[in-house]
């Protein structure tokens, strides 16, 4: 598997690209975990989880043991993830009904949960299903099963809209997808965790930023942002 490095100068240099941002979500992701990624940018996980870290990746649609992005000349049609995008099997890899694949989910046997969002409050509500807008598709899919059955969920996201709009807010104005289930914001210019807040910030607490101070970060996002401990 290919793992993108994240470069020594990248808390004071420019925002994370896709790949090492999800090189740095991976980081993070304890060996011998069961995870399931999202639909979108959190498949990019997959392929730079290290090969003994015995991290094993479930999807919904009914397949534990998903490996990385085959390569263009090895991609198996029937073989592909919830988002219907292709995927591989690792040794050891197996299928199941749907029904069970969600028992999973509801069962709190998923460890991790990486899920993209459209909006996250500072006291960890999501709301990633639905923008609102009249004639939208909804997409609820099985994200509100894994965001309050998983052991931990985390977001894997843009800190703003293509037009410069906060996705970090003191409450989601989108319909919700689950409260209080998001514990870290893994984005491309900061790594953040929500939560309740302390007397000293909004819920929202840096752990890392890349390529903004913390005062420009508070700007931008128009909130009072503590810091991680540790």
């Amino acid at each position: 598997m290919s793992a993108e490095t994240i470069p020594a100068d990248a808390r004071s240099g420019s925002p994370l690209s896709k790949a090492q941002l999800a090189a740095r979500v991976a980081a993070d992701i304890r060996p011998g975990s069961y995870v399931n990624l999202g639909i979108g940018l959190p498949t990019l996980v997959a392929d730079h989880l290290p090969e003994d870290s015995g991290i094993t990746l479930h999807t919904e649609n009914g397949l534990l043991g998903m490996g990385p992005t085959p390569e263009p000349d090895a991609v198996d049609p029937e073989l592909i993830n919830a988002g219907k995008v292709p995927v591989t099997e690792l040794a050891g890899a197996s299928y199941f009904h749907q029904a069970d694949s969600f028992a999973m989910m509801r069962g709190g046997h998923i460890d991790v949960c990486v899920l993209g969002a459209f909006q996250v409050s500072t006291s960890g509500d999501l709301a990633n299903w639905s923008t609102g807008k009249p004639g939208a598709v909804p997409a609820v899919g099985g994200a509100m099963d894994l965001a309050v059955g998983a052991k931990r969920s985390v977001v894997m996201m843009t800190l703003l809209t293509k037009d410069g709009q906060p996705k970090l807010l003191r409450e989601c104005t989108l319909p919700l997808t689950g409260v209080g289930c998001v514990s870290r914001i893994y984005s491309d210019i900061a790594v953040i965790d929500v939560g309740p807040g302390r007397r000293d910030d909004d819920g929202a607490r840096v752990v890392e930023t890349y390529g903004v101070t913390h005062g420009e970060l508070e700007e931008m996002l128009g909130l009072r942002l503590g810091f991680a401990a540790g």
